[in-house]
């Protein structure tokens, strides 16, 4: 988004897609004869029949039996799609394939690059992806340089699919896309051709489309994980994109019912998306309107195979496949999403004639694309080097801007590494990897004014050697201040995702920035910092603090590795013998960015032994998706834990595949009592007794054991319009439990509407949120003074084991990593933290504390929004009765409250659907503004 240019006191304007249709379609009409004057000369040589093709290229007939669109019976299977790009390369001299990622099952992700004979030639493609990438950093090319490039060069469009495995028909409509590239012979396929270079990544989910699943094998919404890049699947993608990076992005989906969505977007839209992309965006939407077929426009009697636009799809969290795009590489990134009830045929079909009309507006606006591509970077270099963020605005015409970007000025962040060093540094080459210039500060340096992530201010603040320094005046700013910055500022409460994300708070890593000019000694980071420092004695021994997620999976591989390790229990510093350490080792700890310190003695503390988890999965558990799914890769992938399954049979009759483990593992499910009988909870507080750790997450992982008499806490009614959207909150830290080795007495804890936990009297309260002016969140909420004073993480002790409860899911989407920590802390609880129970505490299965028994007996809270949080629709309290009638048409479940002149209705979302999964959520959306009941707020 642009700064304003217009005089004090101008309104500003909306940007919507009200932009002159005829000239549009002068560009998305296929041309028989010259180019538009925004695309390079069309060969004279193409056809003006629409249907001449090669007959050399392989038909979708030929190869796969069938056609893909109309006609079309079946979606593709993942051989198929590899063997028709197969083909299709074989076959044609317009197109190079190759694979960008590997999925957790082994399965290759097979990308084609198609356009003209002359671009696709090895050195001429990577020539025209060169060009392209200089133009992201307007320091090393000049004007003329870039407007060569504008001319000469033709844009990179990508269209990709697929990203939630059972939303398939973007995969076949692109195999279509890919096709009519490779075989046409029309004038319309030759504009495209020597315009663009279309990169087609026809399914970004092979082994969810496999199991018609969502979610990846380890059960992440790759859609989620864009800015963490935690699965290996988003990881290669994201590095073709750093290879061949778009100016156009089209991320191909389904969504429920015959309908089909096309932006313009829902707002909010993040502040740092540059008005280039949106007017991109919106004018596509234009091409897309014109070129759609089928029923047009949804609405009157019009409501299947239809397109409509606005509603439900946002461009804000910093996770998806439209907004990364956007903000990280400058292009015009857009969701489209066709209704998974209309026939495969349709479905195909129609996400063809959009990925086709993108092309063709992408086409005839090159020149002009690509002159805004350069002056995308060269803004964002003098906005960084002013300290200048951009405006919060909005689209829809109905909405006005609630929260304006503060009048802050930022010009550097700058990463501490006072502690967590090892979290700091990856957070470092998550920049790195995204084309941020990233400095190892050399000399002490003062900041004047700083601020302090958290909300906090400091003055005269001494940044220290070897913090890092990230200056805003760069061509990356807009990339940094998307997830470095404190706050996302959501200029109108509408959330489809979450409402907070800053990666230095979701480390929980010391981070302040500043609106300084300051200019620190310092040096470009080149490569990640770790490993020995220098060589111990062979007598000797090297030690790392254990206080980051980064240390806690080096300690588990060295465990796993038979290395016998020691920690100190007052510092948390892990102690190894030096001869344990191979070049295999070194590297690894190098690789996580974790120092090793070299000693000439041998290492003392505590003996660290490997746990053996098991991980439940009984009943409510979700094995797809959720926690479940985070526990096996953050545990099992990246750590290296042999997780064993334990079912609530395993538990209610006492079977060595629960008793033979050392901690149990409950992740965040629908049950409040895992379902077990009576005798299984007796069971479980023995195997607890006997020395063993249970670990719960959020809602499952505490009720089942409140059920079983574990913990004295118990949950407070969350009051009326109470909204935490994925915020980020401030905690105090109880260093009394081991479960706090190495966290810093303040910390982090991202908040997603969990359940409210008043205080334990019977066990350590690890982490509170305060009860004082210190209270601090960021994101949107409301209601979370109510937070003020309760528990976000307990220890309860029984007999010689305890029970470690978070009301929070700490493995959320892998990239919480302070939390990270603390769930390490657990599973590495020491055996001998605390005096050996008596033989009758031992032995005593059926007593309960009266606390916990009083607590066990309270009323069970509802579980109002499964692993994810409920729908609360919140307008004025007059207009309370007309939305409550509106509700009442899709559910009558919905809660009602009115606060503070607001009507809140709560709507159950007992499954943990997200928003684009719901069965009714947009067509309720719409019925409310069709009833002209204005949305003060909408969290979904």
């Amino acid at each position: 988004m642009r700064l304003s240019k217009r005089p004090p006191g101008a309104v500003r304007t909306k940007r919507t897609a009200g932009v002159a249709t005829l000239v549009l379609l002068a560009g998305l009409t296929p041309l028989l004869g010259s180019a538009p004057a925004g695309a390079a000369p069309t060969s004279t040589n193409c056809s003006t029949d629409p249907a001449a093709r090669l007959s050399t290229v392989p038909s979708p007939e030929s190869a796969l039996g069938f056609p893909l669109g109309t006609g079309q019976e079946r979606v593709v299977t993942n051989d198929e799609v590899r063997s028709y790009l197969k083909a299709v390369d074989d076959a044609s001299d317009r197109v190079v394939t190759g694979v960008m990622a590997t999925s957790v099952l082994g399965q290759p992700l097979p990308y084609a690059i198609v356009s003209n004979e002359r671009h696709v030639q090895q050195g001429a493609l990577q020539q025209i992806a060169r060009d392209i990438r200089d133009l992201r950093d307007p320091r090393g090319i000049t004007a003329k340089k870039a407007a060569e490039t504008a001319t000469d060069r033709p844009a990179i469009v990508w269209v990709a699919g697929n990203v939630h495995g059972g939303e398939k028909s973007g995969t076949d409509a692109a195999l279509k896309t890919l096709y009519e590239l490779a075989s046409g012979l029309s004038c319309a396929v030759a504009e495209r051709n020597d315009n663009l270079v279309t990169v087609i990544v026809p399914t970004q989910n092979p082994d969810g489309r496999d199991a018609s699943r969502r979610q990846n094998e380890y059960g992440f919404d790759m859609n989620r994980d864009w800015f963490a890049r935690t699965q290996q699947e988003t990881d290669g993608k994201i590095e073709l994109l750093r290879q061949y990076p778009p100016q156009v992005f089209i991320d191909a989906h389904e969504m429920g019912g015959r309908q089909y969505f096309f932006p313009p977007n829902a707002d909010p839209i993040h502040h740092e998306i540059s008005s280039e992309n949106v007017d991109w965006i919106n004018r596509i939407g234009e091409a897309n309107k014109a070129g759609f077929g089928f029923n047009g426009a949804c609405g009157g009697a019009v409501t299947t195979e239809c397109y409509f636009n606005y509603a439900r799809y946002d461009l804000f969290f910093m996770g998806y496949g439209d907004t990364v795009p956007a903000a990280g590489f400058g292009a015009a990134g857009m969701t489209f999403e066709k209704g998974s009830a209309s026939a495969v045929a349709d479905r195909v079909q129609q996400q063809f004639h959009t990925q086709w009309s993108t092309l063709g507006w992408a086409a005839a606006n090159k020149h002009e694309v690509l002159s805004g591509y350069f002056k995308i970077w060269t803004d964002a270099l003098a906005e960084g080097k002013a300290g200048t963020l951009e405006p919060n605005e909005v689209v829809q015409p109905t909405n006005t801007v609630q929260f304006p970007v503060p009048d802050v000025k930022i010009r550097s962040y700058f990463l501490l590494p006072d502690r967590q060093l090892g979290d700091v540094r990856r957070l470092v080459e998550r920049l790195r990897r995204m084309d941020v210039e990233v400095y190892e500060v050399t000399k002490p340096t003062t900041v004047p004014s700083a601020r302090i992530s958290g909300g906090r201010t400091a003055t005269d603040v001494t940044v220290p050697v070897g913090a890092y320094w990230i200056p805003m005046d760069q061509p990356q700013k807009h990339w940094i201040q998307a997830i470095m910055g404190e706050d996302a500022y959501v200029p109108f409460p509408y959330f489809y995702d979450v409402s907070a994300w800053s990666n230095p708070l979701l480390m929980g890593v010391d981070t302040i920035y500043t609106g300084d000019d300051v200019r620190p000694q310092a040096q470009l980071v080149r490569g990640i910092s770790g490993g020995k420092t220098s060589a111990a004695g062979a007598n000797g021994s090297y030690e790392y603090p254990l206080d980051s997620a980064a240390a806690a999976e080096l300690t588990f591989r060295l465990l796993g590795q038979g290395v016998p390790l020691v920690r100190d229990l007052e510092t948390s510093v892990v102690g190894f013998a030096a001869r344990s350490l191979t070049p295999e080792l070194d590297q690894l700890a190098r690789s996580l960015g974790v120092t090793l310190s070299p000693h000439d003695t041998a290492a003392s503390g505590t003996p660290v032994d490997l746990p053996d988890v098991g991980l439940f999965q009984g009943t409510g558990i979700s094995t797809t998706s959720g926690s479940h799914g985070e526990a096996r890769y953050v545990l099992g992938k990246r750590w290296g834990l042999d997780l064993k399954p334990v079912t609530t049979a395993d538990i209610n009759d006492n079977v060595p595949a629960f008793t033979e483990r050392t901690v149990l593992l409950v992740p965040d499910g629908s049950s409040p009592t895992g379902g077990l009988t009576a005798a299984g909870q007796a069971n479980l507080r023995n195997w607890i007794a006997q020395g063993h750790t249970y670990i719960g997450l959020r809602n499952e992982g505490t009720r089942m054991a409140r059920a079983a008499g574990l913990t004295s806490t118990t949950e407070k009614a969350k009051p009326g319009g109470y909204q935490v959207p994925g915020s980020q909150l401030r905690v105090d830290v109880d260093h009394d439990s081991p479960v706090a080795l190495g966290r810093p007495a303040e910390d982090f804890a991202f908040n997603n509407e969990d359940s409210i936990l008043n205080p334990s009297s019977t066990g350590t309260n690890v982490l509170s949120y305060p009860s004082d002016n210190t209270f601090w969140s960021n994101g949107y909420s409301v209601g979370s003074d109510a937070l003020k004073g309760t528990v976000a993480l307990v220890d309860e002790p029984t007999g010689a084991g305890r029970a470690v409860l978070f009301a929070f899911n700490p493995l959320f989407r892998a990239y919480t990593e302070n939390a990270q920590h603390l769930v390490a802390n657990a599973l590495l609880y020491p055996s001998r933290a605390g005096a050996a129970p008596n033989r009758a505490a031992l032995s005593r299965t059926t007593g309960v504390d009266p606390a916990r028994a009083a607590a066990a007996a309270a009323p069970v809270a509802e579980n109002l929004g499964g692993e994810w949080r409920p729908i609360t629709v919140e307008v004025a309290a007059g207009d309370r009765d007309r939305a409550e009638a509106v509700v009442a048409r899709y559910t009558g479940t919905a809660r009602v409250s009115v606060v503070n002149g607001s009507a809140y209705l709560v709507i159950p979302n007992r499954d943990g659907l997200q928003a684009d999964e719901h069965p009714y959520l947009r067509d309720l959306v719409n019925a409310l503004r069709d009833a002209q009941i204005p949305l003060r707020s909408l969290v979904a």
